[in-house]
């Protein structure tokens, strides 16, 4: 199919939609991406997101926002590698997903705060991914799509929660709002699959 046909050019490959279905309550596409096609880190503000990759390889890495009161405050601040500066307009993330996923595997769940909200796919091989997403994204309803670039810190301006070892600092990230990224095309196609019924 042409949607998984690389083209030779600078920056990354564009991504085709196909968009199956929507209502008030969620909304059903199928995003095709190439070798190389990546869809940026974003997020899915109040939303769940079931995820089903169809076929093909990619690698997923997702984040959940660090929401826990930090613990032991006072003995955390004696870790100098913990005093660093805060990049400014960041937020603190922690990684939930960071692997290379091969189709035939289970769904991704995202939940509004957990499961690994904010995600990045980047196509291994051609591949596609069923995205149902309840409610769907709405700017009007607040729920509109955010854009994120992380920033992987060794050292943290504030003591992190249950005081988590040296050795798992590298699991934390400072996400910082982005505008959508410029080499990032989504183009659309007609879906033209099993149609879903209302009744």
């Amino acid at each position: 199919m042409p949607y998984f046909k690389k083209i030779e050019k600078k920056g990354t490959p564009q991504i085709t939609y196909l968009h199956v279905y929507e209502c008030d309550k969620f909304s059903i596409g199928i995003f095709c991406l190439p070798p190389s096609g990546v869809i940026p880190l974003h997020n899915h503000p109040g939303m769940t997101v079931f995820s089903k990759l169809l076929f093909g390889s990619m690698h997923i890495k997702s984040y959940d926002w660090v929401t826990d009161a930090p613990q032991n405050t006072q003995e955390n601040l004696k870790d100098s590698q913990m005093l660093a500066v805060q990049p400014p307009g960041t937020r603190l993330a922690k990684v939930n997903t960071d692997s290379v996923f091969t189709a035939p595997c289970n769904t991704s769940i995202l939940y509004p705060a957990a499961g690994g909200n904010m995600h990045c796919f980047t196509a291994i091989t051609s591949c596609a991914v069923l995205d149902v997403l309840g409610p769907p994204y709405s700017d009007n309803e607040g729920r509109h799509c955010m854009y994120y670039r992380d920033v992987r810190c060794a050292s943290f301006s504030v003591p992190l929660p249950l005081s988590p070892p040296a050795n798992e600092r590298e699991n934390y990230a400072w996400l910082e709002e982005r505008e959508k990224p410029e080499n990032f095309v989504v183009v659309g196609a007609l879906y033209r699959g099993p149609q879903v019924i209302e009744e």
